[in-house]
């Protein structure tokens, strides 16, 4: 699974099927490393590494859109501003085409059989049928006839909540996807800084933000909206042991 641009990304995540002679995994290695891409190895699961762990990115920011807690912008300041991403979530999903974020999310949830936590946004949904894809468009969240707009984010503590919510959801996904072997440590967050540019691995950030700090958020998030899509992954516990030795 190539990145977009392929030329000009250099992850490859590289998935064995069952019956896949490990002979066969090693030559598609170094093949790669040839032509001087790097490799991560992924389980054959929907979404692989980076579809699936990234998917908070865009469903948590569409979602606290739709509860009116701040609009595209600001939730877009929040992620770069607070977190250093260099594209907030609707400026990339503007980048990428609703219509290609929509059916990957799409994609995933099906594939996964309807887990509540890669719940397709009716948002995004009704911007695809209405045609406003992004920047191939010109319009998608934001309209590209107009100049972006710029605002003053004078409440700074509202752009800190957004932005370690949402930061809170990636992490979890994160250690629910190491947990279950989708992939190891190192590549989940090789994956993550070099297929989708974070700013740092995941993993490792969940050792900077706090575990403890990710399990009460992630905990106090579920007993607001008491919604499956905010349970605390059960990997934590083992997380917290393989971080304590």
């Amino acid at each position: 699974h190539f990145f977009n641009p392929p030329l000009r990304m250099p992850l490859v995540e590289l998935i064995p099927g069952l019956n896949t002679d490990p002979a066969v995994t090693n030559r598609a290695v170094q093949l790669m490393e040839l032509w001087g891409k790097q490799t991560v190895l992924a389980q054959d699961t929907p979404g692989f590494i980076v579809n699936r762990i990234a998917r908070p990115y865009y469903t948590e920011a569409l979602r606290i859109l739709e509860e009116g807690i701040a609009d595209c912008s600001t939730i877009d300041a929040a992620m770069t501003e607070i977190h250093g991403f260099k594209m907030g979530p609707f400026a990339l999903m503007d980048f990428i085409g609703n219509d290609v974020n929509y059916a990957v999310t799409n994609s995933v949830w099906e594939g996964c059989y309807c887990e509540p936590r890669y719940r397709p946004s009716v948002t995004q949904r009704n911007l695809v049928m209405a045609n406003r894809l992004g920047k191939k468009t010109g319009i998608g969240f934001y309209d590209y006839s107009k100049p972006m707009p710029k605002q003053k984010h004078s409440d700074e503590l509202l752009l800190l909540k957004i932005a370690n919510r949402i930061l809170l959801m990636l992490i979890n996904e994160a250690v629910d996807a190491w947990y279950f072997g989708i992939a190891s440590r190192s590549d989940i967050d090789k994956a993550m800084t070099l297929g989708v540019s974070y700013p740092k691995g995941l993993l490792e950030w969940s050792l900077g933000f706090g575990i403890s700090h990710c399990i009460e958020g992630m905990a106090d998030l579920y007993d607001f909206y008491r919604e499956e899509r905010y349970r605390t992954s059960p990997g934590f516990p083992k997380w917290i042991s393989e971080n304590s030795q």
